[in-house]
């Protein structure tokens, strides 16, 4: 029975795959050639079985694939300022010589911090903040309705905004060869380009539905979390104490809402959930675009390579980073 528990992610000319025991980076370079980085990777929810109870896995999960990603964007931005140089010294008539990477574990963990703490000031913060300016900080289920609004409204500001640059429509379509592909593989199909293309580019189990799943169960949680305050010490939080409450909240929603994603993939044939998840497939139109021939190839080379499928599945020129 096909893992219904492989994801990815697009890259910069390339595609990111992950199995319950494999991360694998397919990145097409200019020659043609598709270049495959495969790392054995178990979870830490599968080591510690503690780490594997619902809602608590959610969390690891979300950090876990925060770090990965941020990884594989490196590695394809890497290739591709590789590839440019080739090009820069062989139009000069020089040999080329790869430059000393620099890039470190610290350096990686001061990124996920960066991008952890402009997301928190940016779709966090601001939201509690500008609901508490309207002055409804009694009653909780309208203020957390007001900060949800907010919340997704700078999330699709967001995405309108980077739709809007011509260098983000590749990797928009390799988004959507990577749905179309593991559509393809949880179908039971063989990952052939013929195949894969049958399927539609959105997916249920993917991580712009999520944001939106967190968002909305978001509001209930912290609905909820600011009644019993008010109940407790007679009058609304804060503002900053709302944020501090809030935020220690977080890996509540993140796991819950990792729950209920998991759930639709699982239901996505019910009546009920093909409604609920209705929103995060209408924003996936803008996050994913149609995808070449090419393009699907990647994405079945990173998916066929995360999965241990024998090399000879694979039929492009494949060489190992």
């Amino acid at each position: 029975m096909p893992n219904m528990n492989v994801g990815g992610q697009a890259v910069i000319e390339g595609v990111m795959m992950r199995s319950n025991d494999r991360v694998s980076t397919a990145v097409r370079i200019p020659s043609g050639e598709i270049l495959v980085k495969t790392e054995d990777y178990v979870s830490l929810s599968k080591r510690f079985k503690i780490l594997g109870w619902p809602v608590l896995r959610g969390v690891i999960t979300f950090f876990e694939m925060l770090v990965i990603g941020v990884k594989t964007l490196n590695l394809s931005a890497d290739i591709a300022v590789k590839e440019v140089e080739k090009e820069e010294a062989a139009a000069k008539g020089k040999e080329y010589t790869p430059r000393e990477k620099r890039q470190t574990n610290i350096a990686l963990i001061g990124t996920v911090v960066f991008a952890l703490a402009l997301g928190i000031l940016i779709f966090f913060f601001t939201p509690i903040a500008v609901a508490s300016l309207i002055g409804i900080e009694r009653d909780a289920v309208m203020f957390n309705l007001v900060a949800g609004v907010v919340r997704i409204a700078l999330f699709l500001a967001y995405v309108w905004l980077i739709s809007l640059f011509g260098e983000f429509k590749k990797v928009f379509q390799y988004h959507g060869a990577e749905h179309k592909s593991i559509y393809a593989y949880e179908n039971g199909d063989e990952l052939t380009t013929e195949n894969v293309s049958k399927y539609t580019t959105l997916h249920p189990r993917c991580g712009t539905s999520f944001i939106l799943i967190v968002a909305l169960f978001a509001i209930f949680i912290y609905s909820f979390s600011d009644s019993v305050f008010y109940v407790v010490m007679g009058y609304p939080p804060a503002l900053l104490t709302r944020f501090a409450m809030h935020f220690s909240l977080l890996p509540l929603v993140a796991g819950g809402s990792y729950e209920l994603l998991k759930l639709s993939g699982k239901t996505r044939d019910n009546a009920v959930t093909k409604f609920l998840i209705k929103p995060g497939l209408w924003l996936q139109r803008i996050t994913t675009k149609e995808p070449s021939p090419e393009q699907m190839e990647v994405a079945i080379v990173a998916l066929e390579s995360a999965l241990g499928i024998k090399e000879s599945r694979i039929s492009v020129n494949k060489t190992c980073l």
